[in-house]
């Protein structure tokens, strides 16, 4: 996390000083530096600039404008699950034919908003939906361009929460059964497969399970077009790992070597769909302390962020580095703390016996790597505001989502007239 690094005692965010971060807009707030959204794209882009490479972002990773935006301005496309997303992308500036629709839970009204925006591709994920594509389409006087996602039964050797390439998963369609897929889109009216799919799961950290999904994707290419299928397309997804602790993910070279050795001779077009690996080391999760509570077996220092606003650590039990914003000089005493937030559940957690220079009331903590899965999975758990968002540039920030007041979010509900 290069953008984040400690200056004359404080940490910063680029020239950004996060203590002014944090009383200006109030804790807990999302921070994310726009340098280090810039240089992880630049990083794909710069690996895959001698493949026919389209760069997809998956905004499920994080979808706010203004970090669709900064990437749209890059060159990036837009790998989206719903239309709100794809609303999301097209505002924040992606073209449409740079954007890839995927998802295994497609409406008929998202099928039709996506084919009236033009978009590149439907990625279909299973038989019913390719049918219900196909009267979307007709009723449209549309085809439909298609990649089906087959599901390759590979282990990602990933959290079982963020695997998706396994035969037990729900996601895309039997490998064994992918050719009768194609032969089925050969005869629907209003659609077209162009292309391949697969995505084998999130926050990977080894090219293994990469190698053998991809060269499962180019032998079905190859067998397909066998077929009689116009195969031009394939979509590899994402999943490209990043360090929260002590991994030691594949280099963006590494990958892009991969994607070359297992895909040559091929001449598709190869979309790529990037997500954490461009966002998530780009942000932090600021809070401050609360109390310091000393417990029977352990002690406790009590935040007020919660697991509303960054759901990770309870969700998958992920692990995301805490510093402290005022630097710990070299003599500090540092002592084993949970780190955990106000919410009613035992599992608002963000770490276990930590250990921690001894904080005080009123310090501020850093929770790190928070720029993917952390803003976008916020809830209003408690009544809680939704957290706000913060966006720096060289010596400047802009509040990209304000928090919401208690007004605004009571305002939300409405009590029918026989309460009223």
């Amino acid at each position: 996390m290069t953008a984040f690094t400690y200056r004359s005692g404080g940490l910063h965010a680029e020239a950004v000083s996060l203590a002014q971060v944090a009383d200006a807009v109030g804790t807990p707030v999302y921070c994310y530096a726009g340098s280090a959204l810039a240089e992880g794209y630049r990083a794909f882009a710069a690996a895959f600039a001698d493949q026919n490479v389209g760069i997809c972002y998956a905004l499920k990773a994080n979808s706010n404008l203004a970090v669709v935006g900064t990437l749209a301005r890059l060159g990036a496309g837009a790998d989206v699950v719903s239309e709100g997303e794809m609303r999301r992308a097209l505002a924040a500036g992606v073209p449409p034919e740079r954007i890839v629709f995927s998802g295994v839970g497609k409406t008929q009204a998202e099928m039709k908003a996506a084919l009236t925006a033009g978009i590149f591709q439907l990625n279909v994920e299973s038989l019913p939906e390719l049918e219900a594509l196909s009267a979307v389409a007709v009723d449209l006087g549309v085809v439909a361009p298609v990649a089906l996602r087959v599901n390759p039964d590979i282990d990602a050797g990933t959290h079982h929460k963020i695997a998706t390439g396994r035969k037990e998963n729900k996601f895309g369609i039997d490998f064994d059964h992918a050719r009768e897929a194609y032969a089925l889109a050969a005869r629907l009216p209003g659609v077209r497969a162009v292309g391949v799919a697969v995505h084998i799961g999130s926050q990977l950290t080894s090219l293994a399970p990469f190698r053998a999904a991809f060269k499962k994707a180019a032998h079905l290419v190859e067998t397909l077009r066998g077929d009689g299928h116009a195969i031009d397309r394939l979509d590899l997804g994402g999943g490209l790992g990043i360090v929260y602790r002590e991994e030691t993910p594949p280099s963006v070279a590494d990958y892009a070597a991969l994607v070359a050795e297992t895909t040559r001779g091929l001449g598709c077009r190869i979309v790529l769909e990037p997500g954490r690996a461009l966002v998530g080391n780009a942000g932090v999760l600021l809070t401050r302390v609360l109390y310091v509570k000393a417990g029977l077996h352990r002690r406790f220092v009590i935040v007020d962020a919660a697991m509303n606003d960054l759901i990770r650590p309870s969700l998958y039990e992920a692990w995301h580095g805490i510093l402290p914003v005022a630097e710990s000089a070299p003599g500090d005493l540092v002592e084993p703390f949970d780190v955990v937030g106000p919410v009613c559940e035992t599992g608002d957690t963000f770490a276990v016996q930590r250990p921690l220079a001894v904080p005080q009331p009123g310090d501020l903590l850093a929770i790190l790597s928070a720029g993917a899965y952390g803003a976008v999975m916020a809830s209003t758990y408690n009544t809680r505001p939704l957290v706000p968002e913060v966006l720096v540039k060289d010596d400047q920030f802009a509040i990209i989502r304000p928090r919401l007041d208690y007004a605004e979010l009571l305002a939300l509900d409405h009590v029918p007239p026989w309460l009223a």
